[in-house]
């Protein structure tokens, strides 16, 4: 009778325990029925296997077996490890990257690892990788890599000066037609892309239109005796009206006063290249798309080819007293001053200082250029501050060989940030000139900051 209770005992245990399996089961029927809409296609792989794994256990640990039978019960303990081991290896699918973790180490400290002496060893023969320590590359060698990035892609280097002289071509058709009583001379480019100091690319190029004055009927007075007190601008006065009244010269109709401005000579201009010339069919003939800049108070082309953009720019130019002198007066109300332009000079003392001891000192000026290009705050200071800067430093540091790159470049981001600190930066060609003084203070502090702290650590600009 005990035996029988014991037994009944038993089955009832065994019922209550299924019954509990049994609503197990449809919880995981309905966990797995879902996890594909919830967990997506890996969560409910995992999940699965976690599952199996799951009842297997449970399986075993239910179902009736030999007491004492010890292998019975070694077996099953061996497959439950396999089991959970499907679980340890199936790939976990990748975390979702959440914002705060973007400001976080890609990689952790860690203990360097200790090889492990009982590890296979490599097969006999295979060749054996040895690994080189990291080269920390001199600021002289990393100028010299950055130098050779900087070069302009060839088909830019040749397409767009003869685009340009093109152009130039046609535009100077155009005004001898129109005004042939101007005696404008012959149309020619300038700029950095034809001395070989442009960088990067070929985008912009200068196109200088020569005024040819009578020196007997004008005269130039300095912007320091003028109301604008600026020794980098010049007016044009014309002289003598008692012995030659107005209208014998061509360039009368320009006057304002008795100045010849350079306003009124760039509104001419303007108008006649947005609405008397052609350019949709000058530009079908050279197979590109010209545009006049309606905007801009400069006398602008934008020029749209299959393989360049360009910008070409018209200057007015007037030579006269061994002065070059650009139709680009200040913003204002004074409309008859002539901007005196160094470009021609500075290019022409660079090549001769570098001719004279094999200097790196135009190296250093596409450096630099390229670094104010790539620079958006240091934009303004590219070009003429920096060439005028590397003439203060060669009166003074007599080695500019190649080798000496590395010091003369600090020297200069040096005489830089002592320039913008103090805002001032005499031109090498006439002291009184500042060549800062056209920035406005935000710019100086802004262009400081950022080479104050390249000085300390140049490659920050490279």
């Amino acid at each position: 009778m005990a035996a029988f209770w014991q037994q009944r005992g038993r089955r009832q245990e065994s019922g209550r325990l299924g019954g509990v399996i049994d609503g197990l089961g449809s919880v995981f029927d309905v966990l797995l029925a879902n996890a594909r809409l919830v967990l997506g296609v890996s969560g409910a792989a995992v999940l699965a296997i976690a599952t199996l794994a799951v009842k297997r256990l449970i399986d075993r640990a239910t179902s009736p077996r030999d007491e004492g039978d010890p292998k019975v019960e070694q077996k099953s303990l061996e497959e439950s490890w396999q089991d959970l081991a499907l679980i340890k290896t199936t790939p976990k699918p990748p975390k979702k990257q959440r914002r705060e973790d973007l400001s976080e180490p890609l990689l952790s400290p860690a203990q360097p690892l200790v090889p492990d002496p009982r590890g296979c060893s490599a097969p006999l023969g295979a060749p054996q990788v040895k690994s080189s320590p990291l080269r920390c590359l001199t600021l002289q060698e990393k100028l010299l890599s950055h130098s050779s990035q900087l070069a302009v892609p060839e088909i830019q280097a040749s397409l767009v000066p003869q685009l340009a002289r093109s152009i130039c071509t046609q535009l100077q058709n155009f005004l001898r037609s129109k005004f042939p009583e101007l005696p404008f001379g012959r149309l020619f480019l300038s700029g950095a892309l034809l001395d070989g100091l442009e960088v990067l690319a070929a985008d912009h190029i200068h196109l200088m239109l020569p005024v040819v004055l009578d020196t007997g009927l004008w005269s130039l007075i300095s912007g320091e005796d003028t109301v604008v007190r600026n020794p980098q601008y010049w007016m044009i006065k014309r002289i003598d009206l008692g012995y030659f009244p107005r209208g014998c010269s061509p360039w009368d109709r320009f006057m304002v006063g008795r100045y010849l401005s350079s306003s009124v000579l760039n509104e001419t201009l303007h108008k006649l290249l947005v609405a008397s010339i052609n350019w949709p069919a000058i530009g079908g003939l050279l197979g590109c798309a010209i545009h006049p800049v309606v905007a801009s108070r400069e006398l602008k082309l934008e020029v749209k080819h299959d393989q360049v953009e360009l910008n070409i720019t018209l200057f007015p130019v007037v030579e006269m007293e061994d002065k070059v002198l650009l139709a680009v007066p200040p913003e204002g109300l004074v409309e008859n001053l002539w901007l005196e332009s160094f470009y021609r000079a500075e290019v022409s003392k660079v090549k001769e200082l570098d001719a004279g001891d094999s200097g790196a000192r135009q190296l250093c000026l596409r450096i630099l250029n390229g670094v104010c290009r790539s620079q958006p705050s240091l934009h303004k200071l590219g070009g003429s501050p920096v060439t005028h800067v590397i003439l203060h430093l060669s009166d003074t540091a007599s080695d500019w060989a190649e080798e000496s790159l590395a010091d003369r470049f600090q020297q200069v981001l040096e005489e830089l940030v002592a320039s913008l600190e103090k805002g001032v930066l005499p031109s090498y060609f006439n002291p009184k000139i500042n060549l800062l003084s056209g920035l406005l203070e935000e710019e100086i502090d802004e262009m400081g900051f950022v080479l104050y702290r390249a000085i300390s650590e140049p490659e920050v600009l490279l």
